[in-house]
């Protein structure tokens, strides 16, 4: 098992580093449509929530996420998690998760992904932060035709 990353610092996305996202899309999902700079772009022009794992001053991961409606109504929708191959399984994720489910409970929000059938590890970081499957998306991923669960998590209450 790989060691924890303790260094990683999960700070707002720098438009600097959108270019290095678009590189890691072609590396992490190369069967599928990767984003693009422009996608990522568009993203925070939108105003989308959009975090970066920083090492130093690499960035080796992001997520971002988008927040609809007001409470008690408020859905919030995981867009993107993404992390360099050589720095997987060490934490980074789930720091961004971390960071975006933070996020949505801050707004009230469900919180709502989609998430290869076959992405097993990616499963079972989403259900240990309490999502749950409650659909089935066929062929949801281009060009490849993979399917997409579709996952969901209420609210969580600060205390």
């Amino acid at each position: 098992m790989s060691e924890p990353v303790t260094e990683v610092k999960v700070l707002k996305l720098r438009r600097a580093d959108l270019r290095r996202c678009a590189q890691l899309e072609q590396v992490l999902f190369p069967g599928d449509d990767p984003w693009s700079h422009a996608a990522f772009s568009s993203e925070l022009d939108q105003g989308r929530y959009y975090i970066g794992a920083y090492l130093g001053e690499r960035l080796i991961g992001y997520a971002g996420l988008a927040v609809n409606g007001r409470p008690p109504h408020a859905e919030a929708e995981v867009h993107t998690i993404g992390v360099d191959p050589d720095h997987q399984g060490r934490g980074a994720g789930k720091a961004l998760l971390r960071a975006l489910l933070r996020r949505a409970d801050e707004r009230r929000a469900t919180t709502f992904l989609e998430v290869r059938t076959d992405n097993e590890t990616a499963i079972a970081m989403y259900s240990d932060h309490g999502f749950e499957i409650v659909g089935l998306r066929p062929r949801y991923y281009q060009p490849s035709g993979a399917d997409a669960h579709t996952m969901r998590r209420e609210a969580v209450e600060a205390s």
